[in-house]
């Protein structure tokens, strides 16, 4: 396992179908919960200067846009959102996949909706392709808790870290005083 701290220099955030619709169909956690950790993530990156990717799965489908404060968080990123056809694992996608590459980062952080389908897959093949990646279990939800479990489960033994929005913040901070724990502080919060 990995016990170096992740350095938002050395990082990116990896956003994956945190669609309206896709959301709706989740029953494994608190969906409001789910969203308002991956605005948590979206506020870090952008507290951070940290790259992001989003990426979407047939939008014009029942899956909808990705959740609108996306957008208004990260605008640039959300504009270069990869459109996937209805690829499963986003990493057989051209486009995300040289687009995660471009990055030149090997640590990456990732959550998204469903855990079991569209983390699992991506997940796995970024380990084997050399990432060091922690998955936030709780900005990712799948349709039930039994499937969400066993996802994280098969993530963690192929090497993942999982992990929460708020042991991510605390990683990144280091140090409440630093530059970047004073960038992160207000983001902790239990409102």
């Amino acid at each position: 396992m990995h016990t170096k701290a992740f350095n938002p220099e050395n990082a990116a955030m990896l956003l994956i179908d945190h669609q309206v619709g896709t959301m709706a169909w989740t029953h494994s956690h608190d969906i409001n919960l789910v969203k308002q950790n991956a605005i948590k993530l979206a506020k870090i990156a952008k507290a951070l200067n940290m790259p992001v990717i989003l990426t979407s799965s047939m939008e014009e489908y029942v899956q909808g846009p990705l959740i609108p404060e996306l957008q208004e968080l990260l605008p640039e990123a959300f504009a270069a959102r990869i459109k996937r056809p209805g690829i499963v694992n986003a990493m057989h996608h051209d486009g995300f996949n040289e687009a995660v590459k471009a990055l030149g980062r090997k640590k990456l952080f990732v959550a998204g909706v469903t855990t079991e389908i569209c983390v699992t897959f991506p997940v796995l093949q970024m380990l084997d392709e050399g990432y060091e990646v922690q998955v936030s279990a709780d900005a990712s939800a799948s349709y039930t808790q039994y499937g969400d479990n066993l996802a994280l489960e098969r993530m963690r033994q192929a090497g993942a870290i999982i992990t929460t929005v708020d042991q991510i913040i605390s990683e990144l901070a280091i140090d409440w005083t630093s530059p970047n724990g004073q960038k992160l502080v207000g983001i902790l919060n239990y409102h």
